[in-house]
């Protein structure tokens, strides 16, 4: 019994040690909750680099989350509605979003790193607004039915991690996910049952900051 233990963990290190080699940026988020490690995924290289980007240039300095929604998303930078107000000043001038990228392996499972966007139809990413999943329980029934109404195929891997842990299945190919948790996830699952008014802002206040793990 001790050996199948051992096995079994060495077995769970190799997996996230493959899965984690094969990913080449990694950021810290430090929060007054408690702090979380994100992979950002080599597949969406837009995405990675504009959060880099950001970073680098102090957007994810002092930031706050801004729209937590228990068994949803905890959402963070800007707000929908400053950007887009801030965009009816220059109505001449064409929004500035990123391109989607969407991969068969970057679903929106607990934990993944998403961008934000409005109802743009080109379903193109805002540029400095993020969330993680929180999500909630997902039935063979839900999945079904949403292949069906998005005309999409789960794979074998987002069936089996939907219907044992949940997630928001829901978002898949209408917001890009380009990363995910895999150390603290404790902390985001906690930030995401704090107190919140009618907009869904936290009553005391939750701060983030983004570096990278050099």
């Amino acid at each position: 019994m001790i050996k199948f233990k051992i096995s079994f963990a060495v077995l769970l290190f190799l997996c996230f040690f493959s899965i984690s080699q094969a990913q080449s940026k990694r950021i810290l988020v430090h929060t007054n909750y408690g702090d979380f490690k994100v992979l950002l995924y080599d597949y969406t290289a837009h995405h990675q680099q504009l959060l880099l980007d950001a970073i680098q240039s102090g957007v994810y300095t002092n930031a706050q989350f801004n729209r937590v929604i228990s068994d949803f998303v905890v959402q963070g930078g800007e707000l929908d509605e400053d950007i887009l107000s801030e965009e009816a000043k220059s109505p001449s001038k064409p929004p500035v979003r990123l391109a989607p990228e969407f991969d068969t392996r970057a679903f929106h499972k607990i934990g993944a790193l998403g961008a934000g966007r409005d109802d743009n139809p080109t379903k193109s990413s805002f540029l400095n607004q993020l969330y993680f999943v929180v999500g909630k329980k997902v039935t063979v029934q839900d999945l079904d039915a949403l292949e069906k109404k998005k005309g999409i195929v789960y794979s074998k891997e987002q069936r089996e991690e939907y219907l044992k842990n949940g997630g928001q299945p829901r978002l898949d190919h209408d917001y890009t996910v380009f990363g995910e948790i895999y150390e603290g996830l404790d902390v985001i699952l906690k930030i995401s049952k704090v107190k919140t008014s009618s907009a869904d802002l936290p009553v005391d206040k939750v701060t983030f900051s983004l570096t990278v793990i050099e």
